[in-house]
C-alpha cells in the first residue's frame, strides 16, 4: 500500500470516527456539569472532546491496520 493511499485511509478513518464521537457525545447530559449549556464554550468543548476521542479511536484502527499489514512479513522468506 502506498503512502498516498495510506494517508487517504487515515484521513477518512479520522473523519468517520470524529463524526461518530460527535454523535455519541450528544447523548451526554452536559447541562449537569456546565453553567450555560447553550453557550459557545460548551459547543467548543463538545467539538474538542469529539476530536480527541475520534482521533484516539482512529489511531487505534490505523495502528491495527498497520500491524495486520506487517503480519504478511512472517510468511515471507
Amino acid at each position: 500500500m502506498g503512502l498516498g493511499s495510506t494517508g487517504l485511509i487515515n484521513i477518512f478513518l479520522s473523519l468517520i470516527f470524529i463524526s461518530i464521537s460527535w454523535w455519541a457525545i450528544q447523548c451526554f447530559r452536559l447541562d449537569l456539569f456546565v453553567k450555560d449549556y447553550k453557550s459557545a464554550q460548551v459547543k467548543a468543548l463538545q467539538i474538542l472532546l469529539s476530536i480527541a476521542l475520534g482521533h484516539g479511536v482512529a489511531r487505534f484502527f490505523m495502528d491495527y491496520l498497520g500491524w495486520s499489514m506487517m503480519l504478511k512479513q512472517l510468511f515471507m522468506s
